[in-house]
């Protein structure tokens, strides 16, 4: 098959880490033709949805890890998949490609469906499943952010479309800086905040779970860097082998038929204790994690779907 890739900068990733990058190196042992591009060379351009970018080839040699050939344009109704695979934040840019991307699917198979990325985004599409997500709020007026803090003591606090832990805050009982808070994230944002009851079990870690096609195929446990509340391993959580837990198969039994319908194959669920505290589809992480850890090539999996859905 004839596969794009829209990610970010390929240069710099880490290679034993990104999953996209894993995501190439089995599509192109599976023989499948790589093209790569940026989301800035994405354009709608004479009726046509198009990409400015290089065809690609990847190795896994830290420092010499791809090989990019002639620069060129392309049309993306011409290839069978495009992968939408760059990072958040989830703003106006990031929905915007979600609209063009939608305009050739599934005629070309976009990975995750963008209609669906555009309206699931990873802390909203939690909201339908209230039995299994911890108490939680989303809002911009502080005094209803107040309310739900005097409702439930211990609290995290943190923007309702970032990543990677970036500007995540727990606030206790007793802290008084939520007014700050408050006045720095509306300060440069126009966008809403969202407030979750604070979980202790966070310190035994906050547990990555990897669906393809809507079924489980395992989990990386996330333990928080001493001193820090945050699980992520952008910010030093440190990742341990982990198995499912009954109660993890139940939360993955009650979203999965949902996944399936709406074309999400590729999603990371974000569990505590016996709480979903996020649904990611924009651009999961965990592939490399998971594969060390239970000798399983969950990209072959997931490509196993995606040939499955061309066929």
């Amino acid at each position: 098959m004839r596969i794009a890739i829209q990610m970010d900068p390929i240069g710099p990733i880490n290679i034993d880490a990104d999953s996209t990058f894993r995501l190439a190196e089995e599509a192109q042992a599976r023989g499948h033709e790589l093209f790569y591009y940026t989301p800035e060379h994405l354009s709608f351009r004479d009726g046509r949805v198009m990409a400015r970018g290089w065809p690609l080839a990847v190795r896994r040699v830290e420092g010499d890890h791809y090989t990019l050939g002639e620069r060129r344009d392309v049309d993306l109704s011409e290839f069978d998949v495009v992968w939408l695979r760059q990072d958040p934040p989830f703003d106006m840019f990031y929905i915007t490609t979600t609209h063009l991307l939608q305009r050739i699917h599934p005629q070309t198979l976009v990975v995750n469906d963008p209609f669906w990325v555009r309206n699931y985004p990873e802390k909203l599409l939690v909201l339908d499943f209230p039995d299994l997500t911890p108490p939680t709020t989303i809002a911009r007026d502080l005094d209803t952010i107040r309310e739900f803090k005097d409702a439930h003591g211990d609290i995290i606090l943190k923007p309702l479309y970032g990543n990677g832990g970036a500007g995540v805050f727990r606030l206790t009982e007793s802290d008084r800086n939520l007014a700050s808070l408050h006045e720095m994230f509306t300060g440069f944002s126009r966008e809403p905040l969202i407030a979750q009851k604070f979980l202790p079990d966070v310190s035994n870690g906050d547990k990555r779970i990897i669906l393809v096609n809507g079924d489980p195929v395992g989990a990386v446990n996330r333990v928080p860097a001493e001193g820090e509340t945050r699980s992520n391993m952008h910010v030093g959580g440190r990742p341990e082998k982990i198995g499912l837990s009954d109660r993890d198969r139940e939360i993955c039994a009650a979203i999965g038929p949902l996944l399936r319908e709406k074309g999400q194959v590729f999603v990371g669920i974000d569990v505590i204790g016996d709480y979903l505290t996020e649904i990611n589809v924009t651009s999961p992480t965990g592939i490399q994690e998971l594969e060390r850890f239970d000798g399983v090539n969950v990209a072959a999996q997931i490509w196993e779907a995606i040939e499955a859905k061309r066929a």
